[in-house]
């Protein structure tokens, strides 16, 4: 199964590169990419499963902070995402229309938890398959704790390997993540939306908490709680699990296969339509 990450593909390219939000130019580069990731793992992992953010995100409810300062960032250029989004969203409506992929797309979660249960539903039995996960998000190296799972860069076209992920993610929970909003276990929940700077999480610390999460009070075990709630990956609420893996098992988009030529034509993906045998 090779599992591509729709958005960090799409808003990945056009970030990267700063491309216009022209509706041709990034229907393109997001099906050439698609293309070339197939091609390249198809043989030892399978067909491509498209994975995208869902709406109403639930670690938003649980931990309002939570991405807090990325809206604020992109509300200084809300007409460019605006129709970044709207592009974007569009085109993987027409993937879901028109290629043979499974296509996921969980309303209440984002793509990380719709990875990661597809990766763990992949240690169930009978269901052990290699897996290619194409992402730049380094959360996913936690998910190399089992052998079957693999992770390529589309930013730095590189695979993404990591020889300790438990420690790893013992470390991510500590640390928290400032992309994220997720202040580390030292440092209360406002402190990024405020603008402050988060407590010094020393060596000493880490290597403290790392021993022992309740060794330095309650305060901070329940902020290693927070942590552990918002970026460990098999922190999912179980109904949100279901809801992927049954999604999941009851696609069957293979009828989709003459549809790829004539959507091809009918966009004017010329390029494309003379590798159209790669995308099927």
């Amino acid at each position: 199964m090779i599992i591509i990450d729709y958005n960090g593909i799409a808003i990945g390219s056009i970030a990267s590169q700063k491309l216009d939000p022209d509706e041709n130019l990034i229907r393109h580069t997001i099906l050439n990419q698609i293309r070339l990731y197939r091609s390249r793992f198809i043989k030892e992992y399978g067909e491509v499963v498209i994975v995208a953010d869902g709406g109403e995100n639930w670690r938003k409810v649980v931990f309002p902070q939570y991405k807090a300062k990325r809206k604020a960032t992109r509300d200084d250029k809300k007409e460019y995402w605006d129709e970044v989004f709207r592009i974007t969203s569009m085109i993987l409506r027409e993937l879901i229309d028109n290629f043979p992929y499974k296509v996921m797309h969980i309303w209440g979660c984002e793509a990380d938890d719709v990875i990661a249960q597809l990766a763990y539903n992949t240690q169930e039995f009978g269901n052990h398959e290699p897996v290619m996960i194409v992402s730049a998000d380094h959360d996913f190296k936690q998910l190399q704790k089992f052998d079957n799972i693999k992770q390529y860069s589309p930013l730095t076209k590189k695979f993404v390997e990591e020889e300790n992920p438990l420690l790893y993610l013992q470390e991510h929970i500590l640390k928290g993540d400032a992309g994220d909003g997720v202040p580390n276990v030292l440092s209360d929940d406002n402190v990024f939306v405020e603008g402050r700077r988060q407590s010094s999480l020393s060596a000493k610390k880490k290597q403290t908490l790392l021993q022992d999460p309740e060794a330095m009070g309650a305060d901070i075990y329940r902020n290693y709680q927070r942590n552990k709630m918002l970026v460990d990956l098999n922190s999912c609420p179980d109904p949100i699990k279901k809801d992927i893996i049954n999604k999941f098992e009851s696609q069957d988009p293979w009828g989709n296969k003459g549809n790829v030529f004539p959507y091809l034509v009918e966009k004017k993906c010329t390029l494309l339509l003379e590798v159209v045998e790669e995308f099927i």
